[in-house]
């Protein structure tokens, strides 16, 4: 790999439908499954995560502890309530305090949001067939792996190109 960073905006897995409250929604078996084939893939493209930032809601925190087992990341990971709700600029200003010398980041939240970051940060020379399938929407599971070349202070509108955007279905 080389020094420039990267950033893997994901939605999380598969989720049950209802819980008592929005926050607490869990993880299908399918989506744990999903998920852990999310990691296998990260780690066969050698994009393993040592920094995560995830949404505190039951349905993130399971689809992130599944993709660490595939990947076998041992990331340092914030969990964060802000990005529950927040809106895209919530979330980025979350993702520019993470260290300086975090290479692979790792933000696992919510839809509409991921996809709007994703699509935020991407410029648009990456590679057709992962913008193609982005273009096509962002399910559950999804993953758009971005490639930096600003520290993470600077993210902003089209500081990433995007190299790899994957559903894992296991």
């Amino acid at each position: 790999m080389t020094s420039r960073r990267r950033l893997i905006v994901m939605r999380h897995a598969k989720a049950e439908p209802f819980a008592e409250t929005d926050h607490e929604r869990v993880l299908t078996e399918r989506g744990r499954r999903d998920a852990v084939e999310a990691g296998l893939h990260l780690a066969a493209t050698g994009v393993v995560p040592d920094y995560a930032v995830v949404s505190s809601a039951a349905r993130t925190v399971a689809t992130w502890e599944a993709v660490a087992l595939g990947s076998r990341s041992t990331a340092e990971v914030v969990l964060d309530d802000a990005v529950y709700t927040g809106s895209p600029d919530v979330v980025l200003e979350a993702l520019r305090v993470v260290p300086l010398d975090a290479q692979v980041l790792i933000f696992v939240g919510h839809n509409p949001t991921a996809a709007y970051v994703a699509h935020l940060l991407d410029d648009g020379t990456g590679d057709p067939t992962a913008i193609r399938e982005m273009l096509k929407g962002y399910p559950a599971n999804a993953m758009a792996v971005l490639e930096l070349e600003v520290p993470w202070s600077d993210l902003g509108p089209e500081t990433g190109r995007l190299i790899d955007f994957h559903v894992a279905r296991a």
